[in-house]
């Protein structure tokens, strides 16, 4: 009998008693999905706006702030593990995000910016991290944990475009101004969780869901899925990088139908992700995560030899699949195999980006072969079968001794 049977009605109400209420972690969803579309698609421009950058200063200050983002979503999500504490750590990065807004704000110095962007801006990042890290430590079930998912893909949908507007009808200011008010949200929402559910010290009797994939995994096994998403999030970001230059240079098409595509694709993310959270009912993590990989392949491999507008957005469908199984159920198996919930959030939000930086030899690499841009799409179907068979061979990786961290007790 598995866990969850064996936990009768009361594990039941415990869990339930202990996860916050619904509307408010969607509202925190929301908050945290618009401060990162918000700020990330603007921060080039800010930089030139407001700093006089030029374009080799935008280069490095990303990278350096990208890595400062790498490292404060591994440190600061595994800092929350060892207090059993994931509201407090969440309030203090949207503490973090006012004081950067207001430091943004308030300077036209560039290294002062910088150094902004380092020390406030990557610990600020790990909200949503922290945010799925509490979740799971509450005992929300894959299906919760994927609508809540679904609403930062809101977000992004809604987010750039929206900051546009500001910027474009305000001036360049203006979102900074934004990104503060999310700020001040994300503190009320934060605050608010806090004062619902206390988070002082949880210890082993606390609700937790069950691993419904087996065991741990041996460390070559959890490798072994860490390199896997990684693989799978540079085919996704190779793809969309190259869609313009692909629809413009071998369709022959408007660019305009490379932003179509991609809109397409991440509105259908979202009926996506609710219809995978019921599915998780009945499905494993992992088999799931096939389907999403087959999607994948299939998608790029048709990519290489669309030819017309239709193909190219019905393709979407498959797209959408893919990267809602890559992005919602990828991110539950993380939090499955790896028993701290920080730890597991975080590194699962670094592989999407290293997945970035792997992405540029995708492109450079099928784009010098004879199919040129269809050839990325090449690259991206064959990297995505190698990614599918390395999570298909961590069922025979099991650790030999489960981490003792992963057993949780029940309540009699």
């Amino acid at each position: 009998m598995s866990m969850r049977q064996s936990g009768g009605p009361r594990l039941e109400e415990t869990t339930r008693a202990s996860q916050p209420p619904r509307l408010l972690v969607s509202s925190a969803a929301l908050l945290w999905g618009l401060q990162f579309a918000f700020l990330n698609p603007a921060l080039a421009l800010l930089l030139v706006a407001l700093y006089d950058a030029t374009p080799a200063d935008v280069g490095w200050v990303l990278a350096v702030y990208n890595a400062g983002g790498f490292v404060a979503a591994l440190l600061v999500p595994a800092y929350a593990d060892r207090m059993n504490n994931y509201l407090r750590p969440l309030l203090v990065c949207a503490g973090l995000t006012l004081v950067l807004a207001g430091v943004l704000a308030g300077t036209t110095s560039l290294p002062v910016a910088v150094v902004g962007l380092i020390a406030l801006g990557g610990p600020a990042g790990v909200g949503v991290s922290l945010l799925f890290a509490h979740l799971k430590h509450s005992g929300a079930p894959r299906a919760d944990v994927m609508k809540t998912r679904a609403v930062v893909s809101v977000a992004w949908v809604a987010g750039p475009p929206l900051a546009t507007l500001i910027m474009g009808t305000l001036g360049n200011r203006a979102i900074l101004l934004a990104l503060a008010a999310v700020a001040v949200l994300n503190i009320a929402t934060t605050a608010a969780m806090i004062r619902r559910k206390p988070q002082t010290v949880s210890d082993s009797t606390g609700p937790s869901t069950p691993d419904d994939d087996g065991p741990s995994l041996s460390r070559v096994g959890l490798a072994a899925v860490v390199l896997a998403f990684i693989a799978l999030q540079a085919t996704n970001s190779a793809a969309v990088s190259v869609m313009g230059l692909f629809v413009t240079g071998r369709l022959g098409l408007d660019v305009l139908w490379a932003g179509i595509a991609l809109g397409v694709s991440a509105a259908l993310e979202i009926p996506a992700l609710l219809v995978i959270g019921r599915l998780s009912a009945r499905f494993s993590s992992r088999a799931l995560i096939t389907s999403g990989c087959f999607a994948g392949i299939a998608y790029y491999a048709a990519m290489a030899f669309v030819a017309d507008p239709v193909g190219l957005i019905a393709l979407q469908i498959l797209n959408a699949w893919f990267f809602a199984i890559v992005a919602g159920v990828g991110l539950t198996l993380f939090q499955q195999i790896i028993p701290r919930p920080g730890l597991a959030s975080g590194l699962y939000m670094n592989t999407r980006r290293v997945g970035a930086i792997v992405s540029g030899p995708i492109i450079a690499f099928g784009s010098m072969t004879a199919l040129g841009y269809q050839g990325v799409f090449a690259a991206c179907a064959a990297l995505a079968v190698v990614a599918l068979a390395a999570i298909a061979l961590t069922r025979t990786t099991k650790a030999a001794v489960p981490d003792p961290e992963a057993v949780q007790s029940v309540p009699a």
